[in-house]
């Protein structure tokens, strides 16, 4: 552990000895003062407990040093060796606990998913990948045992679809889908070529956590509101009834539409949640940007045009570029066994973070 760092987490302590005496006399602390310095605590208590844990290691080890150098008995010596030695171990194990502490934590991961599924470049073909992915993540949900619920589905005329947008719901979802955000490149034969040759076209995917009322406020003045006729794949009121919503949020020009729910009251709830997931990605991108905080991390930005994935089916190969991982496995991967590129990919971020750990700090203080 560094001088910088050590220094930065004194302060730290400090922080959180002032918060503890401030929360002696709760009956002095208006309300809303209360909540704020009792979440403080909770943030900082693990960070300052796993500190304190390791400065008394490290205490143990310089005192032990210290009487080593006095020592003259050869057997309390050997003795006092083997302390520190053992103690060395449980240092280097309490620092990189105390490291993995101080990784910001994604407010973000806990929370269901909308994602929405583009055929982008390649026409036909890229319309039928759109399909193959969303089969993809079908199966991946199936097996992390989330549900799936369709928003809207536009399917194409030879497969797939153009766009498809559905809810994911469970534990821990953001957490692991917020990786598939970027293009998805497919290299493969074509069933309509005849000439047996390679052709490769895009998919893009975006991924957005769900958001509350709460944490984005939406005035119905701002809303313009449209119903029409549901088309292609649905319930039992497609073509019957003007049950699809078009909702059009008229300050950013933002529009978002379903039409695979059982009705106009439910269709407009799923656009609702849609539309309060876009804005919120649009605000986060605007404080990003106003704090010039852009540095892309060893997983990339995220964004939907930067192309994540290749899958390269003539090689049964798979290769996530952000990471350099290549797997010999793409069958395998299409039925839905995507973890091992997950895990690799939040094994990479966490290493990023580690590394810039001064930052992480300076961001609590």
């Amino acid at each position: 552990m560094n001088e910088k760092t050590l220094e930065q987490l004194m302060q730290l302590t400090k922080k959180y000895s002032e918060i503890e005496k401030q929360l002696e006399n709760p009956e002095l602390i208006p309300r809303d003062k209360y909540t704020q310095l009792t979440k403080e605590h909770s943030r900082l208590e693990p960070i300052i407990e796993q500190y304190w844990k390791y400065e008394k290691i490290n205490k143990e080890i310089i005192e032990a040093k210290k009487a080593l150098a006095t020592e003259q008995d050869q057997e309390l010596c050997e003795m006092l060796k083997i302390d520190i030695k053992a103690n060395e171990i449980e240092l280097e194990k309490a620092e990189n606990e105390l490291k993995l502490t101080l990784i910001p934590k994604d407010i973000n991961d806990d929370k269901n998913v909308i994602i929405e599924i583009r055929g982008a470049v390649g026409g036909d073909e890229a319309n039928i990948f759109a399909g193959d992915l969303y089969r993809m993540y079908s199966k991946y949900c199936e097996i992390q045992r989330w549900k799936i619920e369709t928003i809207e589905a536009k399917e194409a005329i030879n497969g797939g679809f153009s766009y498809i947008a559905f809810m994911v719901k469970g534990k821990h979802v953001f957490a692991k889908l917020k990786f598939e955000a970027g293009g998805h490149r497919v290299q493969r034969v074509p069933k309509t070529e005849s000439q047996g040759r390679v052709h490769t076209s895009i998919a893009t995917v975006a991924v957005l956590p769900e958001v509350n009322e709460v944490e984005i406020k939406i005035n119905n003045s701002d809303l313009r509101i449209d119903t029409y006729r549901s088309s292609g794949a649905g319930g039992q009121h497609v073509n019957t009834t003007d049950s699809a919503i078009r909702i059009t949020h008229i300050p950013t020009g933002v529009v978002v539409t379903s039409q695979d729910g059982r009705s106009q009251h439910d269709n407009k709830d799923k656009a609702m949640r849609v539309l309060r997931a876009k804005l919120y990605e649009k605000k986060v991108e605007e404080e990003q940007g106003r704090i010039g905080n852009l540095r892309k991390t060893a997983v990339g930005s995220g964004d939907r045009s930067e192309k994540i994935r290749t899958y390269n089916y003539p090689q049964n190969r798979v290769t996530d570029h952000r990471i350099g991982l290549s797997l010999l496995k793409l069958d395998c991967i299409m039925e839905g066994n995507i973890d091992e590129i997950i895990i690799d990919l939040i094994s990479s971020e966490q290493k990023e973070k580690l590394e810039n750990i001064d930052e992480n700090i300076t961001v609590l203080k």
